[in-house]
C-alpha cells in the first residue's frame, strides 16, 4: 500500500518560493488502479515524481509498501525504484538503435538478473502485451500503439509492485488508446498498483478511483468502480 500524509513540495530560489504540492494526503491499495487528473501546472508531475521515488517531499510522510521513504537516502530510493516501480511515458522513451527485445531487456541489465532469467522474463513480458511477434523490430518500425506496448512490457518485466503511467495514451489514436487501457486494467487486476496521470475523462473512467488536483491540493476523490 502507498500512503501520503500531508505531503508538501516546495521549490525555492533566491527570490521565489513555489509550493508545488500542499498537504496532499491519500492512499493507494495493492492492485488498485488510480487516475490523477488536473490542469497543467497543478502538481501532477511533482506528485508522480514523489510517488515514483524520483523526488522526496519537503514535508510530510510517504509510506511505500510499509516503509517510510520521505527521508530515505538517494541510494535507498534508487534500490526501491529499481526493484518495485515501473514507468510508462507518453513519449514511449524507447532507445532507437535497440530492437524490441533489447529495449525491454535494458530494464533488467542493471538489476543483476542472469542472462537466462532475463531472456525468460523478456519473452514473458512481450507475450503478455501481445508484441512478441515484433521482438526483433526497431522502434521506428512499429506503430505508436506497438511502441507503447513495448514500453509497458519494459515496465512490467521487473515484476514491480507499482506502475506509474504519465499520459500513456496521449500520443495514441482511439483504438490504440483503448488497447493500452485494457493492458493497464489487466495489470491492476493481477495485483500491481497502477497510478495514471491523464487528461482524458474517458480513460480516467477506466480506473477504480480518481484524485483531482488543483494548485497543489487534492480537491476531490471519486470512487468509480469496485
Amino acid at each position: 500500500m502507498l500512503k501520503l500524509e500531508n505531503v508538501s513540495k516546495i521549490y525555492r530560489t533566491t527570490e521565489v518560493e513555489t509550493r508545488a504540492l500542499d498537504a496532499v494526503s491519500f492512499e493507494v491499495g495493492a492492485g488498485e488502479f488510480l487516475a490523477i487528473m488536473g490542469p497543467s501546472g497543478c502538481g501532477k508531475s511533482t506528485l508522480l515524481n514523489i510517488l515514483g521515488l524520483l523526488d522526496s517531499p519537503t514535508s510530510g510522510r510517504y509510506s511505500f509498501f510499509g516503509e517510510d521513504v520521505a527521508r530515505a537516502s538517494e541510494r535507498r530510493l534508487t534500490a526501491l525504484r529499481r526493484g518495485a516501480v515501473g514507468f510508462v511515458f507518453q513519449s514511449f522513451n524507447l532507445i532507437d538503435d535497440l530492437n524490441v527485445t533489447e529495449n525491454v531487456d535494458v530494464a533488467l541489465i542493471y538489476r543483476g538478473v542472469s542472462a537466462s532469467e532475463r531472456k525468460r522474463r523478456v519473452a514473458d513480458a512481450l507475450d503478455r502485451v501481445g508484441i512478441a511477434h515484433r521482438a526483433r523490430h526497431l522502434p521506428q518500425q512499429l506503430s505508436g500503439g506497438q511502441q507503447q506496448r513495448v514500453a509497458i512490457a519494459r515496465a512490467l518485466v521487473s515484476n514491480p509492485k507499482l506502475i506509474l503511467a504519465d499520459e500513456p495514451t496521449g500520443n495514441l489514436d482511439t483504438a490504440n488508446g483503448e488497447a493500452v487501457m485494457d493492458l493497464l486494467t489487466g495489470v491492476s487486476k493481477s495485483g500491481t498498483s497502477v497510478i495514471m496521470v491523464t487528461h482524458s475523462l474517458v480513460h480516467a473512467a477506466r480506473a477504480q478511483r480518481t484524485v483531482k488536483l488543483l494548485d497543489g491540493h487534492v480537491v476531490s476523490e471519486t470512487l468509480l468502480a469496485a
